[in-house]
């Protein structure tokens, strides 16, 4: 590349804005929230402060985070005047990358905004966006576009339940939601066990949050009695409830989580 063409490039990559991976505090659907700047550090509420153009998995929630923020530091521009703008229903029901049969989303018209050179946050409603939430799409799109992404600090719901449980924190897999049929779910929960068993992997899955407790009578009924189960809910909030013990003992003092609060699961030895 002569220095002409290498000067170009880097001129069109400066006039573009840049997309934001924005964490939200872990509160969402709890019925307490957390003081924001306990949660998360001020350098990341200062950034999404001055952001204006948003991708996000839901307008509702992200105004509302937008209103905390500006509690604390005032926004650029008034929330009425925040460009706002929702994934796809398709991209929550059948995810960014076509796994459930259906084509990978083409995020790329999302970011018209940065092409044009506004930076861009991406947001989900709860941790950090495009990990085990809808987004990585978006963020695709912006390597493939030549848009630099740059990952804010904030809460992870999977590593912070992780790295409370005890369990295997250099060889894991999230497994995303085991199946709803109960049938279907016990084979899942043996086939994650074996695995865990063979491989030495942590195996962390979610759920909504209604059916907790439907899962938590499948883990404990299926799983054998040596191996190690743990629950985390309610993370960063005083609430916060992490427990972790071997099947046989949750027998013998069962705790299941309620069906009002999101909870991660874990399950290896």
């Amino acid at each position: 590349m002569d220095a002409q063409t290498a000067s170009s490039s880097k001129g069109n990559s400066e006039s573009k804005g840049r997309l934001f991976l924005v964490p939200a505090p872990l509160d969402f659907g709890c019925d307490t929230q957390a003081a924001l700047e306990d949660a998360l550090p001020s350098a990341t509420l200062q950034t999404a402060a001055r952001l204006t153009h948003w991708v996000c998995e839901n307008a509702k929630s992200t105004r509302a985070y937008l209103k905390r923020i500006d509690a604390l530091h005032p926004l650029a521009a008034p929330l009425q005047q925040q460009e706002i703008t929702e994934l796809p229903r398709e991209v929550h029901k059948k995810g960014d990358h076509g796994d459930k049969g259906s084509a990978p989303f083409d995020a790329r018209p999302l970011l018209a905004a940065a092409l044009a050179g506004h930076d861009i946050g991406l947001v989900s409603e709860a941790g950090m966006p495009a990990v085990a939430d809808p987004g990585s799409s978006v963020v695709r799109a912006a390597h493939d576009l030549g848009i630099t992404v740059v990952p804010l600090v904030g809460p992870v719901s999977l590593l912070l339940a992780l790295a409370a449980s005890g369990l295997n924190g250099q060889n894991f897999a999230f497994v995303g939601y085991l199946p709803q049929d109960g049938q279907e779910r016990t084979q899942r929960i043996k086939e994650l066990e074996a695995t865990a068993n063979k491989t030495g992997q942590t195996q962390l899955f979610i759920e909504t949050p209604y059916r907790n407790a439907a899962l938590w009578q499948a883990l404990v009924q299926t799983l054998q009695p040596q191996t190690r189960l743990a629950l985390a809910s309610g993370l960063t909030l005083p609430s916060a409830r992490v427990h972790s013990k071997l099947v046989h003992q949750w027998r013998q003092h069962p705790a299941p989580p309620d069906n009002r609060t999101p909870v991660v699961f874990a399950l290896g030895r």
